[in-house]
């Protein structure tokens, strides 16, 4: 992982960690890695973004940065990080930006950069941008500006794009979708309008600074309320740029990325059309997916955390289902990443197909209890992690005492300065004392440096 480019691109507070000037500068590094890459002289990119107020000066610190490179810059406004993704590829565009920070607050932003495929771009690549903003940037010396546009009509393409997916009657189910306050408040709208979707929208008035708050798929208690009061089929929760989706049953359930992966793989397996007969996940992926793969003769391929390390193994080896238990679902033959309408629509297609409740289709899989600690500590911190035997050892002890009753999983956050303590097993109790154990003497062990001495390890065991 690089200095500035994350598992999903460049992402921090804004006016801190994330400026105008180095939003020009990924601009005008982009443009120049690409056109070194593909070997031409002129690209042209795609822009857009989600609903945050730091949305107008990032976005046009990048255009700037790319026209200065003779390159032409085309903005389409707000729409999902998926939506981006499709019409990058569908239009022929050269590469893309999207200047979203997902599911995080408001004071947060971030810049994602995208290929010609709508995929992200490849480390080697981030590298050799980061190679160029880091090390003495210069601005380019190209005499012709290249020009900047706006068009928002490409968004009733994704729409209809995201409706096509689908061929089963939805207007039988009702629908509550929370669409975060975020890039899918218009989107939404429109697909389950265009679909005769019988439908109610909560959280869809952004103005700027409301984008996740209290709200969408990680805040989705308020969602699990309304659902049952109103006595809606199913409730959908899309992040604030609607690359994730988590669902709500009619009983109030979350149902997570994990069962959804469950869900349509156990369909597409039905149907024959499971490709290599895999499915892919993360090493977060919970317990219970793993245990009803294998109850069911499905392979079950890990991978780190991150969408795009699940699609490099989709397409390594043509598997066409695979994703995250937050809720980004890759549907490979629809789509070239995680895409939360769509997603939430080929749930839709599932339930009107087969006439079961969400619930029912839940019900092929088991969720194991499983407890998340994150560890705050700084860039210097992670890198002390990295280099800690002692916490290895550690978790072969811990993981010796629980035996096949459950698991543990460390793992450094790809987007911020967390260490993150996940276990799972069947003693909520058992499992939630060793985690914050475990927890406590990381983050003494990487924050107090100072008083790191071998009889540490020794006694935290005893």
């Amino acid at each position: 992982m690089g200095k500035l480019f994350g598992t999903d691109g460049v992402r921090g507070i804004v006016d801190k960690d994330l400026t105008k000037e180095l939003a020009y500068k990924i601009g005008a590094s982009v443009a120049r890695v690409l056109k070194k890459e593909l070997n031409k002289d002129k690209l042209t990119f795609l822009i857009g973004s989600d609903t945050r107020e730091s949305k107008d000066m990032l976005s046009n610190a990048v255009k700037e940065g790319v026209a200065s490179e003779g390159c032409e810059i085309v903005d389409i406004g707000v729409l999902p990080t998926p939506g981006i993704s499709y019409l990058t590829e569908d239009k022929g565009f050269d590469g893309s930006f999207i200047v979203s920070a997902s599911h995080n607050p408001s004071e947060y932003n971030g810049i994602k950069v995208l290929d010609k495929d709508g995929c992200k771009l490849s480390e080697a690549l981030e590298e050799a941008c980061e190679e160029i903003i880091l090390n003495d940037f210069r601005p380019s010396d190209e005499h012709i500006r290249g020009e900047i546009k706006e068009d928002s009509s490409f968004e009733e393409d994704y729409i209809k794009h995201l409706a096509s997916t689908i061929d089963a009657d939805i207007s039988g189910i009702r629908i509550l979708v929370d669409t975060a306050n975020g890039a899918a408040y218009d989107t939404a709208n429109k697909m389950f309008t265009m679909l005769g979707a019988n439908f109610d929208i909560i959280n869809n008035t952004p103005d700027g600074i409301n984008i996740n708050k209290n709200a969408g798929s990680t805040h989705i208690k308020g969602l699990q309320e309304k659902v049952v009061e109103g006595k809606y089929d199913i409730g959908i929760a899309y992040d604030g740029d609607a690359d994730r989706c988590i669902l709500v049953d009619e009983l109030g359930n979350e149902i997570d990325g994990d069962f959804i992966i469950a869900i349509t793989g156990n369909e597409l397996k039905k149907e024959g059309k499971l490709t290599n007969n895999t499915l892919v996940g993360t090493i977060m992926s919970n317990l219970g997916l793993i245990k009803y793969c294998k109850e069911n003769d499905i392979n079950f391929i890990p991978t780190k955390v991150g969408d795009k390390y699940v699609l490099d193994e989709m397409m390594k080896h043509n598997y066409i289902i695979g994703g995250e238990q937050s809720g980004h679902i890759i549907f490979k033959e629809l789509a070239n990443t995680g895409d939360g309408e769509l997603t939430s629509l080929q749930i839709l297609n599932i339930m009107a197909k087969t006439g079961k409740s969400l619930s029912e289709l839940a019900s092929i899989m088991r969720k194991y209890p499983q407890v998340l600690v994150n560890v705050k500590t700084t860039k210097e911190g992670k890198e002390l992690y990295e280099k800690c035997e002692d916490i290895q050892e550690l978790k072969k002890q811990y993981e010796e005492e629980i035996k096949d009753r459950g698991r543990i999983v460390l793992r450094p956050s790809g987007t911020e300065n967390l260490i993150r303590v996940m276990m799972e097993g069947d003693n909520i109790e058992e499992i939630t004392r060793i985690c914050n154990e475990f927890a406590d003497y990381i983050s003494n062990r990487i924050n107090n440096p100072s008083k790191d001495n071998p009889n540490t390890l020794k006694k935290t065991i005893e």
